[in-house]
């Protein structure tokens, strides 16, 4: 079996344990004369990101997809895809998200339902669907099935992935079992698609936004996630 204990697997992704949460909400700026009078957004870096997690994308990166979470505890997210072009970034699309159950956190750990935050590469993709026409290397096969004893929502959870390398052997298919920082820390964190609802540490949008996203993302463009509530991404 591919992914060795397809339980661990799945169950990092968000199964039927992964749900609460309800649609996700827009990024907004503000309004009004504060929002008319403040200083302009800087075009070199991705907007409402602070100096620590700006510092960590990799300066080859042209594509960043930025994960902003409404809050600490909550599974409500904003997917944005920046691209860059000179030295500028440019807005080109967004998406509303699902990420953790209970929320992020800074120190992931196996179980606890919290997203990790911070900036990872995106290297590999795969699912049960055949390859859409991916820029990434994509694995299809059966063994991303969700268990069919999940809630029917979720069966399709994994029809589409795109592993976050978190804790995972870059350039493996995303349900290879290897954790190079041990078990405790968690992996099989995924973008994956959404089931409506929050997921166990993965982040999850709409089929057509994972469809574009797998046309879209090039690894010679070397993508990486930012994400994160929006309280740490500013940090």
């Amino acid at each position: 079996m591919v992914c060795g204990a397809v339980a661990v697997t799945l169950s990092a992704c968000g199964g039927p344990g992964g749900g609460g949460g309800s649609g996700a909400k827009s990024h907004a700026g503000g309004r009004g004369e504060a929002a008319r009078t403040s200083a302009p957004a800087d075009p070199t870096r991705i907007p409402d990101v602070g100096d620590r997690i700006q510092r960590q994308i990799p300066s080859n990166s042209r594509q960043v997809l930025a994960v902003y979470g409404e809050g600490k505890d909550s599974a409500d997210s904003t997917v944005v895809l920046y691209t860059k072009s000179g030295t500028a970034w440019e807005k080109t699309r967004s998406w509303a998200a699902h990420n953790g159950k209970k929320g992020w956190t800074t120190d992931h750990h196996e179980g606890d339902k919290r997203s990790p935050v911070g900036v990872f590469t995106l290297s590999d993709a795969g699912g049960v669907l055949d390859d859409p026409g991916a820029r990434l290397p994509y694995t299809q096969s059966g063994s991303f099935q969700a268990p069919h004893y999940w809630a029917k929502s979720h069966w399709h959870d994994f029809d589409y992935v795109i592993a976050i390398d978190y804790n995972r052997l870059k350039g493996s298919p995303p349900n290879d079992p290897t954790r190079p920082l041990g078990q405790s820390k968690g992996g099989s964190i995924w973008l994956h698609m959404d089931h409506g609802s929050g997921t166990s540490a993965c982040v999850s949008v709409s089929k057509p936004a994972m469809e574009y996203l797998l046309r879209t993302l090039d690894p010679e463009r070397h993508p990486v996630m930012v994400m994160g509530d929006k309280a740490d991404l500013k940090a």
